[in-house]
């Protein structure tokens, strides 16, 4: 196995110009590159290169774009992530509720077993995720101010409560484990089916955690997949062997989903920014045209008429 060397600054965009990158200001090429790290940035080369094959840059490509890249995908991280939270907020002010109001405020009342899927398949999934909901009430009941709070005065901690210290990841399994009646009428508040909002949750809390953790996202799959909608319909996106080329587990696929769980105005809002991100990597990027990158981000063409589709 080979191992990988320590590389200096010079030794870093010595490597950067022998594949044709084009470098005019090394001392601030070396300033962003101790600053960003290189591998992050060098993530992002592949776009740039003539092929799989040829890993040599683009004729004309400078380092100019490379950064552009870079920086693009961390704004539209932070734009994402910032939009996800609203959601997760809101899906946890639901959840609580809805159970709340059906089975007791009370953790004992609220994690009950009865309360949940009695599928005889779910039956370690539904303790699974009953023990971990309980892990985070013995982490936060003296760590966290709320949870403190309320074990401290009332000696147990409501759902409303304990949903903020939940991840969105734990929120998701929670929902696969409740019984169908109690799917539904969460489903109900966002219009959609049990089995697409189940969807849904899965593949925001994939995208929240890379995100949260400042992966490179623009390029990001999910292994699930969202049913096809109208949006994609209206849009008229590509087809391949019946399949949508775009839309289904990239970046598109989280808009859509967006689409249907932010309010209008919330929507518009994130439209409007990632498409000033776009236009402005657009000033930046010559030697890859816009609409290549755009599809590789699993944008159509067109994305920004979701914005006027019911």
């Amino acid at each position: 196995m080979r191992e990988k060397v320590f590389k200096t600054l010079d030794e870093q965009i010595t490597i950067l110009k022998d594949k044709g990158l084009i470098i005019d200001d090394e001392e601030n090429v070396k300033e962003v590159l101790l600053r960003e790290n290189y591998f992050f940035i060098s993530g992002y080369r592949h776009l740039f290169m003539k092929s799989y094959k040829d890993t040599n840059f683009i004729k004309g490509t400078t380092f100019r774009e490379l950064y552009a890249m870079f920086l693009f995908d961390r704004g539209i991280r932070n734009i994402f992530f910032k939009y996800i939270l609203i959601v997760e907020n809101n899906m946890k002010s639901i959840f609580s509720y809805s159970l709340s109001k059906k089975y007791g405020y009370r953790d004992k009342d609220y994690l009950n077993l009865h309360n949940f899927s009695q599928d005889p398949m779910k039956v370690r999934q539904v303790k699974d995720v009953l023990s971990k909901m309980k892990r985070q009430i013995r982490l936060n009941g003296t760590q966290h101010t709320a949870t403190q709070h309320y074990i401290q005065h009332y000696g147990y901690i409501p759902l409303w409560i304990l949903v903020k210290v939940l991840s969105f990841g734990i929120i998701s399994e929670l929902y696969s484990i409740l019984k169908v009646e109690d799917q539904l009428t969460i489903a109900k508040h966002y219009n959609l089916d049990v089995e697409t909002l189940s969807i849904y949750l899965s593949l925001l809390a994939n995208f929240r955690n890379v995100c949260a953790h400042e992966d490179i996202l623009y390029e990001h799959r999910t292994q699930r997949v969202i049913p096809d909608t109208r949006f994609h319909r209206a849009l008229n996106i590509e087809m391949t062997d019946d399949e949508y080329n775009y839309g289904k587990n990239d970046l598109f696929a989280l808009m859509i989903i967006l689409k249907q769980l932010l309010t209008e105005e919330e929507f518009r809002g994130l439209v409007v920014e990632i498409g000033y991100e776009i236009d402005v990597l657009d000033g930046y990027v010559d030697v890859v045209p816009i609409n290549q990158i755009l599809n590789k981000i699993g944008f159509p063409d067109n994305w920004r008429d979701i914005l006027d589709l019911d």
